[in-house]
């Protein structure tokens, strides 16, 4: 991986040779959890392939997904955590086959002081997470069910690039904290309105959705 050809945009040349030093490479599968609620944080992932799909269980084990992290990004929530010591708070899990950075957190207050590149970058990632959960406050607040659905069919196909949507609706239903009866009568619904088309586990978005 040629980290100062591909980062050169992002951070200064001494944080590049920094990163190329003290970062490994790591590779998992699509389905493996990297993070999950409990645990220590102890490396911050930067994204080179693949998705990323963070989410936050509830006390009855379902999930709430938050937001995606995609190549040339990281998790606001792994900076959060590892600055303030605490345990995880999130799971993290690869929505397809996932590489990324993984640097040591002993080394996030030190570059935080010695390159302004990494403050920017770590503060432009906390900004923009946050008001993805902002969004999902909203959403959760302000819209109904059937509006929610249809905006993470519409998130789900932008972060995977693609109209076919390969979930089952419980799995559906788990990340949008409801029930399968409910997605399933909602899905049925647009596909009645002829905004998606419905298959075994699929999901076909069309263009007036």
């Amino acid at each position: 991986m040629n980290i100062q050809g591909r980062f050169k945009n992002i951070f200064e040349p001494e944080l590049l040779k920094e990163i190329e030093n003290k970062s490994k490479t790591v590779s998992v599968k699509e389905g493996e959890v990297i993070l999950n609620i409990g645990q220590t944080v102890k490396q911050i992932p930067i994204l080179l392939e693949g998705i990323l799909k963070i989410t936050r269980i509830d006390n009855a084990g379902r999930e709430l997904l938050l937001y995606y992290v995609h190549a040339n990004e990281s998790c606001a929530m792994s900076f959060t955590c590892c600055m303030q010591q605490f345990p995880s708070e999130i799971k993290a899990t690869a929505e397809s086959d996932v590489e990324f950075l993984a640097i040591p957190i002993g080394i996030m207050d030190e570059w935080l002081a010695k390159y302004p590149t990494w403050k920017s970058f770590v503060m432009r990632t906390i900004r923009s997470r946050f008001n993805e959960l902002l969004n999902a406050i909203d959403q959760l607040a302000f819209q109904k069910l059937d509006e929610r659905l249809i905006h993470y069919l519409k998130e789900k196909s932008k972060a995977t690039g693609s109209t076919l949507i390969n979930l089952s609706h419980e799995e559906i239903a788990n990340e949008m904290a409801s029930s399968r009866e409910v997605i399933s009568r909602l899905l049925k619904k647009l596909e009645n309105d002829k905004k998606v088309l419905l298959y075994r586990n699929q999901i076909k978005l069309l263009r007036d959705l």
